[in-house]
């Protein structure tokens, strides 16, 4: 007698309690098993203002006595089925406030989520520069935005990113497969390419030599005329023939001497890229020849403009300079 009125009473607190609309089981245990600390969590957020569920798993006191052997028995202890997991899901998040000492690998450990997906879904061009107190959008799936291109169709770019239209469409709550190009969607399951990764995670290249940093990127006084001029790469302090190394695997698409540069290599990398290599006093390779990272190209010196031996390095992205400090391991 006592068992059918335990259950009469779980099965009223689960019609009474029942979840929101639009209850998603996936989301319900992200929420469940995957919530930060309290002192952490922020505003919950999300397309439609749907709050972060908290303690949303209904668990069973051992005291109850209840078998849980039937279909029906699992029901009542709030388990969804394991198929459920793998459904489509609406993307929802929290808010999160970075603490002292986070990191973006240390995040997406914390919350079960692919780096990608922080640094995506947050707009992240440079994870060095993660800020405290910063504000970051936790999601309750893996995935990353991407913006609709003129002539896009959902269907090909879920195929693009081996998904099924079905699963964007859920995800960001559509109800028509016309897109707009310049939409920002989000695609469950995608992942950022390698070099967009490295890139963002400052590790794309190595230091193509042992030394200290005399002179930044970016705007400095000449050190010859004294005026103010946009100094194009990095310059490496090092002592004379010190080996220079590849900073990435690449063609050497350029070999020469000019005034001021002295020396030089230039190599050509994939996605964009290319790095200048000058002042060299010697060179140890040629045009047209392919380099591995590291590979030695030539030796340091003070050839062309300069003021004593170093490496002066510059890193393109499709023809124009970027900060190397920012891409370098």
């Amino acid at each position: 007698m006592m068992e059918k009125i335990i259950r009469l009473v779980m099965v009223f607190s689960l019609v009474y309690f029942s979840p929101f609309p639009g209850y998603s089981p996936g989301i319900m245990r992200e929420a469940a098993f995957k919530k930060p600390p309290k002192s952490k969590i922020l505003d919950a957020e999300n397309g439609m203002g749907m709050p972060y569920i908290e303690n949303a798993a209904l668990t069973l006191p051992e005291s109850a006595g209840l078998s849980l052997n039937s279909d029906a028995d699992a029901s009542l202890a709030g388990m969804p089925e394991p198929e459920a997991y793998s459904k489509p899901q609406m993307l929802l998040s929290f808010s999160y406030k970075v603490q002292q000492g986070d990191t973006i690998g240390v995040l997406a450990e914390t919350f079960g989520l692919n780096q990608d997906t922080l640094l995506s879904l947050n707009g992240i061009k440079n994870s060095r520069l993660l800020q405290i107190d910063q504000i970051l959008r936790i999601p309750n799936q893996d995935g990353i935005l991407y913006t609709v291109k003129t002539g896009d169709t959902l269907a090909a770019i879920a195929e693009k990113y081996e998904t099924s239209p079905e699963t964007i469409l859920t995800a960001n709550e559509l109800f028509s497969e016309n897109i707009n190009p310049k939409t920002s969607l989000f695609i469950p399951g995608a992942r950022l390419s390698p070099t967009d990764l490295q890139e963002i995670n400052g590790d794309l290249f190595l230091w193509p030599i042992r030394g200290y940093i005399t002179s930044p990127y970016g705007y400095r006084p000449s050190p010859f005329t004294r005026e103010r001029q946009f100094h194009t790469g990095l310059d490496i302090g090092a002592p004379q023939g010190t080996p220079i190394r590849a900073g990435m695997a690449g063609r050497v698409s350029s070999v020469g001497y000019d005034a001021t540069s002295g020396n030089y290599v230039v190599i050509t990398h994939h996605s964009g890229y290319r790095t200048l290599y000058a002042h060299m006093s010697v060179v140890r390779t040629k045009t047209g020849a392919y380099v591995r990272t590291g590979d030695i190209i030539g030796d340091v010196g003070s050839t062309g403009l300069s003021t004593g031996p170093h490496l002066h390095f510059t890193v393109y992205k499709n023809g124009v300079t970027v900060n190397p400090r920012a891409l370098i391991k």
